[in-house]
């Protein structure tokens, strides 16, 4: 059967996550609902990461296997028309056909993803759905020699929510960086994979280092101790975004 890879963007607000479930409408089923309006074909649509109820993605990766061989671009504007008719915040960016040794998972060398911070007194308006709003000042300098300690091969137990399913808690993290500009923090966390909720966990923990809470030694005791106890509080979601998935053989973003 031809194998499409898709590239997807979707607003987490109203989905209970990416992964399909019972207890509400998700991003996987918005996309299956898509397709099988297109071709009347039930499929499982897989997504090359789960996100969490409220979290954004800018550069989602998917795959499907269907029985018609698409033209790449008729697919997507097929879908994309579907997915509008049917009121959904997801819309497919790119479509490729691929071979069936492609696994939008299973093939990943690297995810990268965005934490959003606003500093600000006054609430947001515009931004409520896109960042966490902080509203005392934060030290981002600060922030970004806390999360240095966290970067490398690890054991990220600290940093790991209680109901993660993975079986190590050890990943090797290659970036965490923390930049300002003006009244907007920004975390960015590129790794092979990640555990459940690790970054909201950083943010949370660097949100105490920017707040002077905690010191960068105190960020590294934390990991260290592998205790869920010692993470800070987890951030919420809605500043969360998945921005993209590298493959072998990707030109370079």
């Amino acid at each position: 059967m031809p194998r499409f890879r898709m590239t997807v963007e979707y607003d987490g607000s109203p989905y209970v996550g990416w992964q399909r479930q019972d207890n509400g409408h998700s991003v996987q089923t918005a996309l299956e609902n898509a397709v099988l309006s297109l071709t009347g074909e039930f499929v499982s649509v897989r997504g090359a990461g789960r996100t969490d109820s409220g979290v954004h993605a800018k550069g989602q990766v998917v795959h499907v296997d269907l029985t018609r061989d698409w033209i790449p671009y008729t697919l997507r504007n097929a879908l994309n028309a579907y997915l509008g008719l049917a009121g959904e915040r997801v819309a497919v960016l790119d479509v490729r056909a691929v071979d069936d040794s492609f696994d939008a998972r299973f093939s990943a060398i690297r995810r990268h993803y965005l934490y959003r911070i606003i500093t600000r007194p006054a609430r947001l308006a515009l931004e409520a759905e896109r960042a966490w709003w902080v509203s005392k000042p934060l030290d981002h300098e600060a922030m970004h020699a806390a999360a240095q300690r966290l970067v490398g091969h690890h054991d990220f137990t600290t940093f790991r929510s209680a109901h993660c399913q993975a079986n190590s808690p050890m990943r090797t993290l290659d970036r965490l960086d923390v930049t300002r500009e003006g009244d907007l923090i920004e975390i960015r966390a590129t790794a092979q994979s990640f555990l459940h909720n690790q970054i909201r966990s950083f943010a949370g923990t660097l949100k105490l280092a920017g707040e002077g809470r905690m010191t960068p030694d105190e960020v590294q005791a934390a990991l260290e101790a592998r205790d869920r106890a010692a993470c800070g509080p987890v951030a919420p979601p809605e500043g969360l975004f998945f921005l993209r998935v590298d493959y072998p053989g990707d030109e370079p973003a």
